[in-house]
């Protein structure tokens, strides 16, 4: 006769969620931790079910406010199943806790080559930058751990996540975002982000597109409601060959100024290299809609045009 299930591994973990769920975390805490004892004793070998339990004990630790824990269950996780979203979200934000933001920046950024979307890492990223140049000066990333590459199979593995997961990230990311533009930043920050943008601007001239990206980031770091900041960088972008970037950053800076002329032009560009042509072809109406005498903009619809028929 098997185990009962509240004694049974998925038993205890479904009772640590819903224990999570209501707020208890001492308890669910308990319960996971019984889970990992009982599934360490079954002998098998069952690392996502290890690193699961080991993630949802460090959620509970890190709402109890007990960061190193957090940290040192998140590393568990890790270690058997490397470059798992949540455990590394979890222990960046439990290394910002304790202000080992160099630490905290690597977690964010690997979170980042895993998932470019992910509201929560976008922020983290930004204020990590900010306490860096704050406390580092202007050549912090010499400072920093080194930052892992992340295989491209670990890349491809969120793709499969079921539907409830990218649901719950989509209210999360509109949730955090809706947060971030509701504040404002102060004039000290809006002139230090123009500085960075100037500086951007004159690396461009002298084809040093790199550090470009670097300086824009940056600036955007301080103020993120700079359209021409993100189509400048969606530029050094396009000259890096790095084309889904680039649409990105159109994009941002479209939402910003659905009028910028620069930004449908370089995200035209950029989905034409990825050979998306028809929404190339669609910024590029909206861009001589508002142009209708841009030589440039007329030439690549020539192009398009030629590449949709």
């Amino acid at each position: 006769m098997g185990p009962k299930l509240a004694d049974s591994v998925d038993g205890l973990r479904a009772a640590g969620n819903q224990s999570f769920r209501n707020g208890q975390f001492a308890e669910a805490t308990v319960l996971y931790s019984r889970a990992l004892r009982t599934l360490q004793a079954q002998g098998c070998s069952n690392p996502e079910e290890e690193s699961i339990l080991f993630s949802n004990r460090a959620a509970c630790h890190l709402k109890d406010g007990n960061c190193r824990d957090c940290i040192k269950d998140c590393t568990s996780a890790l270690a058997l199943i490397p470059f798992s979203m949540k455990p590394l979200l979890r222990r960046a934000s439990a290394y910002e806790a304790l202000e080992k933001y160099p630490l905290a920046y690597v977690d964010y950024k690997t979170v980042l080559q895993i998932d470019d979307s992910v509201a929560s890492a976008v922020e983290g990223i930004n204020r990590m930058t900010r306490a860096l140049v704050d406390s580092l000066g202007p050549e912090w990333r010499l400072k920093l751990p080194s930052i892992p590459l992340v295989p491209v199979t670990a890349q491809k593995r969120w793709d499969s996540l079921p539907l409830e997961y990218h649901k719950e990230s989509a209210k999360s990311k509109f949730r955090e975002t809706t947060s971030a533009k509701s504040r404002v930043s102060s004039s000290g920050d809006v002139e230090r982000a123009r500085v960075l943008k100037e500086e951007g601007n004159e690396l461009v001239k002298k084809g040093n597109h790199k550090k470009a990206i670097e300086k824009y980031s940056e600036s955007l770091s301080f103020s993120d409601m700079e359209s021409a900041t993100y189509s400048n960088r969606a530029l050094c972008h396009l000259a890096l060959k790095q084309y889904k970037e680039a649409v990105r950053d159109c994009t941002e800076a479209l939402k910003l100024d659905g009028k910028n002329v620069k930004a449908f032009y370089r995200r035209a560009q950029a989905y034409k290299a990825l050979k998306d042509y028809q929404s190339s072809f669609e910024d590029i109406s909206s861009l001589l809609q508002l142009e209708p005498r841009n030589g440039p903009a007329q030439k690549l619809q020539q192009e398009v045009n030629q590449s949709l028929n």
